[in-house]
């Protein structure tokens, strides 16, 4: 979930209405890709496919951004005395903090503040004195949330993931979130996905958060697949980028915003094609049987 937090810088670029297409082989294209870039050429069919949680599977993206802004705002107040502006949970969000582990986003934003707070420890309390301390009063106030809230699955993410798996495509959920197992099971999402991979297990093997790609690659090998045959659906910069250095076959993009503002961005930083939802995703790569 984007408690899995997660997030990205917005290009200046522009990029006409996608019109998806076949390639010479058969395989999809997005017609809207940067030009400049090369399409990667992909096998096909993929055997596989790697999903993040928050923001793709499940509508938590809002959830987490409220939490940051809570928790980074009690920071620039206490430790800039307001001089700085407020948190941006849309802009600020998707460039610092989406899709990353709370630590690293805490530690992402404050440097791009210029404000140069200790890492402290990951037992300190929630508070503002370390960049641990705001980590944990992030993690504070989604749980706030989460308790007055909940987190529902996308109206997409149930009806797309039995397709797959009557296509036989097996799937995997990612978080950086140790939550997110749960989570999912409340969503009633567990039974349509053959792996999850969390921040539990992160922790437990020492698997670096995004943009390193080691979560996408353990849940790859526990699916069985090798990474240039599994595709993988990320709606952050951090898990674009992410993907595309773990080399697999189709780094797709899920934009969910209203105006499809997060379109170019996901492109600029690799995506091989950009999709409003997953049902579109599973028609655009394995065609009929989505």
């Amino acid at each position: 979930m984007p408690a899995l937090d997660q997030d990205r810088a917005a290009g200046d670029r522009t990029h006409p209405g996608r019109e998806h297409g076949e390639r010479g082989d058969g395989t999809p294209v997005d017609r809207a890709e940067p030009r400049g870039r090369e399409p990667r050429r992909r096998p096909r069919p993929l055997r596989a496919l790697v999903l993040d949680t928050d923001g793709v599977l499940l509508d938590s993206a809002g959830l987490h951004a409220k939490a940051w802004k809570t928790a980074l705002d009690a920071c620039l107040e206490a430790v800039a005395g307001g001089e700085q502006p407020p948190f941006d949970a849309d802009a600020e969000y998707r460039r610092f903090v989406d899709g990353r582990p709370r630590y690293d986003g805490a530690a992402a934003f404050l440097a791009a503040r210029g404000l140069g707070l200790p890492a402290g420890t990951p037992r300190d309390p929630p508070g503002c004195a370390t960049v641990w301390a705001v980590a944990a009063c992030k993690e504070q106030a989604f749980l706030d949330l989460l308790r007055t809230e909940g987190v529902p699955a996308f109206d997409d993410a149930g009806t797309a993931l039995a397709a797959l798996r009557t296509a036989g495509v097996p799937c995997a959920a990612v978080s950086a979130s140790r939550h997110a197992r749960a989570l999912i099971r409340a969503a009633g999402l567990s039974g349509l996905l053959t792996v999850v991979v969390d921040g539990e297990d992160a922790a437990r093997l020492g698997l670096a958060g995004k943009p390193d790609p080691a979560l996408f690659l353990r849940a790859a090998l526990l699916l069985g697949s090798r990474p240039q045959e599994t595709a993988v659906a990320e709606d952050a910069l951090a898990g674009v980028e992410a993907a595309r250095r773990g080399g697999f076959g189709l780094v797709a993009g899920v934009d969910r915003t209203p105006v499809r503002r997060a379109a170019a961005p996901l492109r600029e930083q690799g995506a091989d094609l950009v999709v409003p939802d997953l049902t579109t995703l599973v028609r655009s790569v394995w065609g009929e049987r989505g």
